[in-house]
C-alpha cells in the first residue's frame, strides 16, 4: 500500500485546519452553527424560539409541515456530507421530519424528481442548468452543497506511465465522460488553459476521450488496465486509487477558471417548492445546521460517511481519515453559482449565456 504522507503535504497546504486530517471544529461549535443557521435561513430577528441545551444546538422549529416525510435521491460523495452529518446528527428528526434517502447515481435523479418519485436531490449544477435550458425539468436549486478545494477532484494516472504532465495527454484517451457534466468541463477548463486540444473525434493532436462510459468508480480499474491514459478522479476514490494501486495526480482541477468552483447543489421541482414550503424551510434548517458542521469538524464528515451502508456512500476508516474535504457552505449565492453557467458556456455546452436566477426564483 502507498504511503499516503505524500498525498497529505499535496492537498492540505490551503485547507483549513477543521478539513485537514485529524482536524475538528473549535469550541463551542454547535451554539456557532446554531447562530449561523439562523442568519442564512432568515430566522435572527423573527421571534422564532431556538436554544442549546447541554452545548447541543436546538434548531427552530417550523410548524404547519404540508408532509412529514421525504424522499432524498442524494449523490453518495463528499460533496453532500453536509446532508449525511445532518442525517447521523439527527437534524431532520429534530425538525420533525423523515428523510428516506436513496443514493442518486447520473442525471436520472432529475428525471426522478420530475416523475415525483424523490422529493429533494442532490447533483451536479451542470446537469441542472441543462435540464433547465433543455426543459426536461423545471427546478429550484434551495441550497448549495459544496466548493471545490485541492484535491477534490484530480487527473491521475499510474506510476510508470509515459504521461508526466498535462502536455503529454495529447494523443491518448483521458477517462472522463465527453458529455454535459461538471467531470467533463473541469478538464476541459484545464487542459485549454494550458494550450491542449481536445477532441471527442480522436485525433492524435488532441486530448481523446472514451467511447464507454465512464463513472468516477470505474476510473482506477480503468487506469490500472490501461484501457484510458490517464483519468479524472473525484474523492474519496482519489485516495483509494492511491492507496490501491498507488496512482499519482497529474493535476488538480481546482485551478484557474474552475478554482474553488460550486460542484453540486440540492435541488426540488418548482412545483414541489410551491407546494411545501414550510417543510422546505424545515429541511433547509436541518441541512445548513449540517452544512456548517462538515465545514468546521472534519471528525463528524468521516464519522457521517463511514456510518453509511455499502453501495450508499461508505467510506472506510482508513480512506475517511486522509481524503480531501471540500467547502461546504451556507444559503445560495447568485453570483458565485453564476460561474457554472459563464463556463459552460465558455466550453461550448452552452449556446448562449444562461441567467442562474431561473433555477433560483
Amino acid at each position: 500500500m502507498m504511503s499516503i504522507e505524500p498525498r497529505l503535504k499535496r492537498f492540505t497546504s490551503n485547507v483549513s485546519p477543521a478539513r485537514k486530517a485529524g482536524g475538528s471544529a473549535m469550541p463551542g461549535r454547535k451554539g456557532l452553527i446554531l447562530a449561523a443557521v439562523l442568519a442564512s435561513t432568515g430566522f435572527l430577528g423573527t421571534g422564532c424560539a431556538s436554544s442549546t441545551t447541554g452545548g447541543l444546538a436546538v434548531l427552530p422549529r417550523v410548524s404547519g409541515l404540508e408532509k412529514t416525510t421525504i424522499t432524498a435521491a442524494i449523490s453518495p460523495v463528499l460533496d453532500s456530507a453536509g446532508f449525511f452529518v445532518a442525517m447521523r446528527e439527527g437534524l431532520f428528526a429534530q425538525e420533525g421530519l423523515t428523510v428516506n434517502y436513496t443514493p442518486a447515481h447520473g442525471d436520472t435523479v432529475i428525471s426522478g424528481a420530475v416523475k415525483g418519485q424523490y422529493d429533494v436531490i442532490a447533483t451536479n449544477y451542470v446537469s441542472y442548468i441543462q435540464a433547465q435550458v433543455t426543459r426536461a425539468a423545471n427546478l429550484r436549486v434551495i441550497a448549495e452543497a459544496s466548493l471545490l478545494q485541492p484535491g477534490g477532484r484530480v487527473i491521475m494516472t499510474m506510476p510508470g506511465s509515459k504521461v508526466r504532465t498535462l502536455k503529454e495527454l495529447t494523443g491518448h484517451v483521458l477517462g472522463v465522460n465527453a458529455d454535459a457534466n461538471v467531470g467533463f468541463l473541469l478538464a476541459a477548463s484545464v487542459l485549454t488553459e494550458n494550450g491542449i486540444k481536445l477532441s471527442v473525434a480522436g485525433r492524435k493532436n488532441a486530448v481523446g476521450f472514451p467511447s464507454f462510459s465512464m463513472p468516477y468508480p470505474d476510473a482506477a480499474p480503468a487506469l490500472v488496465s490501461g484501457k484510458v491514459a490517464a483519468a479524472v478522479v473525484s474523492e474519496p476514490f482519489v485516495t483509494q486509487a492511491e492507496e490501491s494501486y498507488g496512482a499519482v495526480p497529474l493535476a488538480d482541477l481546482d485551478s484557474g477558471a474552475t478554482e474553488q468552483f460550486p460542484m453540486e447543489g440540492y435541488a426540488t421541482t418548482a412545483s414541489w417548492a410551491r407546494a411545501n414550503p414550510r417543510t422546505m424551510r424545515a429541511f433547509l434548517i436541518a441541512l445548513e445546521a449540517g452544512q456548517q458542521i462538515a465545514d468546521t469538524d472534519r471528525q463528524a464528515v468521516e464519522s457521517a460517511f463511514v456510518g453509511l451502508p455499502q453501495g450508499a456512500g461508505h467510506i472506510d476508516r482508513v480512506t475517511a481519515a486522509v481524503m480531501a474535504l471540500n467547502v461546504y457552505p451556507l444559503g445560495v449565492d447568485a453570483v458565485r453559482l453564476q460561474r457554472v453557467a459563464d463556463v459552460m458556456q465558455q466550453f461550448g455546452f452552452l449556446k448562449k449565456r444562461f441567467d442562474i436566477s431561473g433555477l433560483l426564483g
